[in-house]
Order: C-alpha cells, then structure tokens, then sequence
C-alpha cells in the first residue's frame, strides 16, 4: 500500500550518532563509578528515552546523571553524527510524502542534530524525547507528530525504526510499524514483529522510488 506520511526514528534508523551517546554514557558511569560501555554496549542496551531510563539506573541521583550525560553531550555530540547508508537517498526519494521524525532522543539534541546535517528541509515535525506526554514505546510522540500534520493515525502512515519499542509504538499508535535493517541488536525481525520489513535503507530508498 502507498504510504500517505513517512515518520522515522532517528538514531541507528537515519544516523549513527552512537559513539557520542557512549562518550556521554561513560561520562555518568566514570561519575559514578561504573565500568564504561562500548558503542556495541550502548546500540544493545539503549531503548527508552532518559527520563524512563535513568532513574532506574541511577536511583535519586538521576538528575545529576542526567545533568553530567546532557552536559557531555552538549560538547560533543555534532562531531559524531553521520548518516546510515543509503539514507540520503531514502529522504530524497521520500520527499514526494510529508515526512517527520520521533525521537527518543531529547528534542533539543535530535532538532540540533538535523539542522548539522542540512537536512531541515526534509521534515515537518521533529519530536524528541520530553516533547510529548510520554516517550516511546507510548503513542504520544507519534501521535504529535500526525497532530502537527493535521492528519489521524491509520494504516496509511508508516512509521519506521530499528528496534521492537519502534515497532510497538507504532502499534500503539494505530499505523503501520516498519522495520529498517534487521535488529541484530535487538533479537532479530521475529522479535520486532513490523508489518513491513526492509533490510536496508537502500531497500525502502528504491521501493519508495517505485511508489512515486
């Protein structure tokens, strides 16, 4: 079926940004004495947005946690932000559809990030962790984004991740969850369970040249 909107994730879907949040991550783990992750660590653990996270990581310090990860972050995370493969083509080949981004990453960082890459023109509503009510795997993020297109969540829209949360939440929003790649990190397509699969960027760049 032709998509009528195309909303993505961000991280490990159109950019590889881990090795800034694993510098980040280290940095609150050094803090607190804990051993440091690798960025293979980080893309195998790394799901939920902070604000879900880390307070079960970090108790009642998770504000100052939180405060060491943003901080770092701040300083560092523009040098390490590149495209997937494939996916410029993916966004111009998707430009003929209104297109958006949800986030688990924390807006102000994901809103940055996509102005770096000169690629503002692409999208319409950029959601980030902290933007909605809740954060993924909750619908909120999803379902501000097709508010901000003055359009209902149906089967129509597709939503696009790598992760089974990705999945869910697009389930959870009433719209067509599709998995990009084939979550190695993340127990494998079986796991995720999308309604469409695409093992590559390239793959859904050419299918979405089909559909124009």
């Amino acid at each position: 079926m032709r998509p009528s909107i195309l909303l993505y994730d961000w991280d490990n879907t159109l950019i590889d940004g881990w090795a800034g949040i694993t510098a980040a991550l280290n940095a609150v783990f050094a803090a607190f004495g804990r051993p440091a992750w690798t960025v293979e660590d980080t893309k195998n653990r790394v799901r939920v947005s902070l604000r879900d996270s880390f307070p079960a990581m970090f108790g009642d310090q998770w504000e100052h946690a939180r405060d060491i990860f943003y901080d770092t972050l701040t300083d560092s995370h523009l040098d390490h932000v590149a495209p997937m493969p494939g996916v410029p083509d993916v966004l111009r080949a998707g430009s003929g559809w209104p297109q958006g981004v949800v986030s688990n990453k924390a807006g102000a960082f994901l809103r940055r990030e996509v102005v770096h890459l000169g690629w503002s023109g692409f999208f319409g509503p950029v959601i980030g962790a902290g933007d909605a009510t809740a954060d993924k795997p909750d619908p909120a993020p999803i379902l501000m984004a097709l508010a901000r297109f003055g359009c209902p969540p149906d089967s129509s829209v597709w939503y696009m991740g790598d992760t089974a949360l990705d999945m869910q939440a697009a389930r959870a929003a009433g719209v067509t969850a599709v998995l990009i790649g084939n979550a190695d990190h993340d127990g494998g397509v079986e796991h995720a369970a999308p309604d469409i699969h695409f093992p590559s960027a390239h793959a859904l760049g050419a299918r979405l040249r089909d559909l124009a």
